[in-house]
């Protein structure tokens, strides 16, 4: 007979005799603070007068709602048929990447990097580029190699050009074998901005290889850029939406598919992708519609003006308005009809709408993320009753606070929001705890301070690791606007039920 395990979740493991005393002991000769210098530590930090030291640092950042531009840079290659990223810089920080993202889609991520040590940091890394090209092409196979660098290349100043020009000549990799680049230092910017700049690279570098635009006659196709995008359910709704529209289009980067592969007992480093060859003709195309404003200027700034092309951007399409607004620029781009299923798929959202409408109503909350997502959730909110009160963006700028700041004078709703740019979440924490709201909206790195704030936090952004399964359900569209309807309010009510006495337990809700 097979002995069953008991395999204990550390939850309950460490609840046991010997981790308890092992716990203890650890406290002991640590000389750790005693338990009421603890809970009088816990009580100052719920004051007014913290909040303002909180808010007067300067020097220093407590857990910011934002990642480093490589990691975008390397959701940006993931978007692109048969392609490597490859992250010039120490084995470590491709390491985060790769398990960051494995995290967060329950996926293994294919990426590279060139290794680099204490001798690529004093000498520079060329040979570590050089060998690792070489190396990737060998045993990966793949149709092109994005570039992107860390912190350490940057430092001392590695020049990426010339490295991968010697590269070539050495015979590592074939002249015409495609390897676009991107500067992308940890130290300034965030990961929508190195997202940016390896998008505007990759398009540049397939669309100009020869070193001029080749213009044809445009075409009836459009090109749509989605921005960062981290939700893969999110891609099949677009072209769901795209089709019922009868629209021809490229999908430029299109991570979804390499991030949400089959089990099918083979695996392989590259599923799906945007075709390289549809990449070198984006450029006739009849127009762009970009779905993330904020993570994409670098792009839409190149398209206009080297493409030439009529661009429409927006931010995250989230809830009716705004799945409104998509359409009506597809439509604009496209001179394509909004078919009756959609229009049919706005009213049974409508419908729901109204139906969770009494438990929404007037509720306070408070939301972290990337500007994008978050006028997208201003904007959902605001036309359900919800009153956004706290809304910290770490790398928002004051085009977005501005922005942000108009969106909520639109509604009475949003009379009470204010907008904290460069802001993190241990501001976020001070301001749940001296200015209380119902429940938050964030990634998993927001479920710290909701907890302290004792509110529900429903998780809707980047990264998700502590929940399966819901970056594989879209938030954008009409249908996407239904599964927000439903987060959020089976959030609330699932609270209405652990805190109601018998006598309010009710069946029906």
């Amino acid at each position: 007979m097979t002995k069953k395990l008991n395999i204990k979740d550390h939850n309950t493991l460490f609840q046991a005799e010997k981790y308890q005393k092992q716990a203890e002991e650890k406290r002991v000769f640590e000389a750790a603070c005693s338990v009421q210098e603890v809970e009088d530590t816990v009580e100052l930090l719920k004051t007014e007068e913290y909040k303002e030291k909180n808010f007067s640092r300067e020097a220093a950042t407590i857990n910011p709602a934002k990642a480093c531009q490589p990691l975008g840079a390397v959701l940006a290659s993931l978007g692109f048929e048969g392609t490597l990223p490859f992250v010039h810089g120490s084995q470590g920080c491709v390491a985060y990447f790769r398990s960051h993202f494995t995290r967060h889609f329950k996926e293994p991520v294919p990426a590279v990097s060139s290794s680099m040590t204490e001798d690529g940091a004093v000498f520079g890394g060329m040979r570590n580029l050089i060998e690792g090209l070489e190396n990737s092409t060998a045993l990966y196979k793949p149709k092109m190699i994005a570039v992107s660098t860390t912190c350490m290349a940057e430092v001392i100043g590695d020049d990426l050009s010339a490295f991968i020009e010697s590269a070539r000549i050495e015979g590592a990799i074939d002249q015409e074998f495609p390897v676009p680049f991107a500067n992308t230092p940890s130290f300034v910017g965030s990961h929508i901005t190195g997202y940016d700049s390896m998008i505007r690279s990759i398009l540049a570098y397939l669309s100009e290889k020869n070193g001029n635009l080749s213009y044809k006659r445009p075409s009836d196709k459009v090109n749509i850029i989605t921005g960062f995008d981290t939700y893969t359910g999110n891609f099949a709704e677009l072209k769901r939406i795209l089709e019922l529209m009868d629209v021809d289009y490229t999908l430029l980067g299109d991570h979804g598919d390499n991030l949400d592969s089959p089990a099918n007992g083979e695996y392989n480093y590259y599923y799906g992708g945007t075709k390289l060859e549809d990449v070198a003709q984006a450029h006739n195309a009849n127009g762009t519609l970009l779905l993330q404003k904020y993570s994409t200027k670098k792009v839409t700034k190149y398209i206009n003006k080297k493409w030439k092309q009529d661009t429409i951007t927006m931010s995250t399409p989230l809830g009716i308005k705004n799945t409104d607004q998509l359409l009506k620029n597809i439509k604009e781009l496209t001179g394509k009809q909004i078919p009756q299923v959609l229009k049919d798929e706005r009213g049974r959202v409508v419908d729901a709408l109204t139906d969770s409408h009494p438990y929404l109503h007037g509720k306070r909350v408070a939301m972290a993320g990337d500007p994008d997502l978050l006028l997208g959730l201003i904007s959902f909110c605001l036309e359900i009753g919800i009153e956004p009160v706290h809304i910290v963006c770490t790398n928002g700028d004051k085009n977005f606070a501005e922005e942000a700041e108009t969106l909520l004078k639109t509604s009475p709703y949003g009379m009470e929001g204010k907008i904290h740019v460069g802001k993190d979440l241990w501001h976020m924490r001070s301001l749940l705890l001296t200015e209380p709201v119902d429940f938050a909206i964030g990634s998993t790195h927001m479920k710290y301070c909701a907890k302290d704030a004792g509110i529900p936090l429903v998780r809707i952004g980047f990264p998700i690791f502590d929940r399966h399964h819901m970056h594989r359900y879209p938030i954008i569209g009409y249908q996407g606007t239904l599964n927000l309807l439903t987060l959020i309010v089976n959030t609330i009510l699932q609270q209405l039920d652990d805190e109601a006495p018998d006598h309010s337990f009710d069946t029906v809700r």
